[in-house]
């Protein structure tokens, strides 16, 4: 009988070696720009041109294979090619900052002392709150909405920290990502394995760099392949997993308006920041539809903040309808459930419209916004 659970003692660090030891097959990249210490390169105005034609299905397709199957880690290089949207983001975020350390609430972080660097926990709602133009000029970028789907299908949910490592700010331990790599061993181990590789797919983890990144500064260290090892998240605290990943991780510079993308399965870690400057990144936090998303966002509120100015950039020819979708993608309800079939029955098919929908037909035949917030 083939065997389903397993404990700490079953980890094995030579087939973790094997995994990692493997090398990046250019031939299953074909819409890559570039390969680099086994990290796979797009540039992000070639993605942006194969978005909505024929070849789209294909660069989906590719995207997936490379977290999945591939080195597990991808950057776009120009995700976001207007640095006025990420400078003006980069302002809000520190509003933000100057406004939560006038509170005497105290703010830990996974991996960092408090105040050691800062922290903005769910960035995506108090960035929509605090200003609503500049969320929706940030998350109409196609390229968020296209990689989310290639990894986890439609009707994401959209999450967000803003991560800023002071000068001096030191290297994390590597880790894997949420879910499992929340959770001590002991609690892993009660899980199916199948369940502990299924949980990869639930989430995709992704990283906006809001400041030129040289190597010194510290992006993320990064282990090629490790993804695809199926104990590894009870293996990533053991020292001799610590001590393969220190010398072997590699580290990719990154440009202002750059994104990289990876599964929360690759074996990872922040690196330390020896520059004079700051390094600001905006950590994208991407859930399935089938999964519990980390942080608590009330869409609620927030699909009523983003109606007006998405019915305002349309009415002015300032927002596509794509774009308009892209935008409510990452924040408005897609998936129809959980909900309460008494009072919200299914009126055709099998499943009652979602919200997204809803907005979509608001939008469509534009409707006002009070009668759409009395929805």
């Amino acid at each position: 009988m083939q065997r389903h659970l397993f404990n700490i003692d079953d980890i094995d660090i030579a087939e973790f070696e094997a995994l990692c030891s493997q090398s990046v097959n250019a031939e299953d990249h074909p819409f890559s720009s570039d390969i680099e210490q086994k990290v796979v390169i797009y540039n992000g105005d070639s993605i942006r041109s194969v978005i909505g034609t024929p070849q789209a299905g294909e660069l989906k397709n590719e995207l997936h294979h490379c977290l999945k199957d591939g080195p597990g880690v991808l950057v776009i290089q120009k995700a976001f090619p207007n640095s006025q949207v990420i400078d003006r983001a980069t302002e809000v975020f520190k509003e933000i900052i100057s406004a939560e350390k006038n509170t005497t609430e105290s703010r830990g972080d996974h991996f960092a002392k408090p105040g050691e660097n800062e922290r903005i926990w769910n960035a995506l709602q108090k960035f929509c709150e605090r200003d609503t133009e500049a969320f929706v000029a940030y998350y109409k970028n196609p390229i968020l909405r296209f990689v989310s789907e290639a990894w986890l299908g439609p009707f994401f949910q959209m999450t967000s920290q803003v991560n800023i490592i002071k000068p001096g700010g030191q290297a994390q331990q590597p880790h894997r990502d949420y879910h499992l790599g929340f959770q001590d061993d002991s609690l892993i181990s009660e899980f199916p394995v199948a369940s502990q590789i299924n949980s990869q797919f639930l989430t995709l983890q992704g990283a906006v760099a809001h400041t030129d990144m040289k190597t010194s500064s510290g992006p993320t260290l990064l282990l090629p392949f490790s993804q695809q090892y199926q104990l590894g998240y009870m293996a990533w605290r053991n020292p001799e997993f610590i001590e393969y990943f220190q010398n072997n991780c590699v580290q990719l510079p990154l440009k202002k308006g750059d994104a990289a993308f990876f599964s929360p399965a690759l074996f990872h870690a922040g690196g330390n920041n020896t520059e004079s400057s700051d390094r600001i990144a905006n950590l994208l936090q991407i859930s399935s539809a089938f999964a519990k998303a980390m942080e608590s966002v009330d869409r609620a509120k927030m699909t009523k903040l983003i109606y007006p100015v998405l019915l305002a950039g349309k009415q002015a020819k300032l927002l596509s309808a794509d774009e308009t979708k892209t935008v409510a993608a990452s924040v408005v309800e897609g998936y129809p459930f959980p909900t309460n079939l008494d009072s919200d029955s299914p009126m055709e098919g099998s499943a009652p419209e979602t919200v997204q929908a809803l907005m979509e037909r608001a939008l469509s035949e534009e409707w006002s916004v009070d009668r759409f917030c009395d929805c």
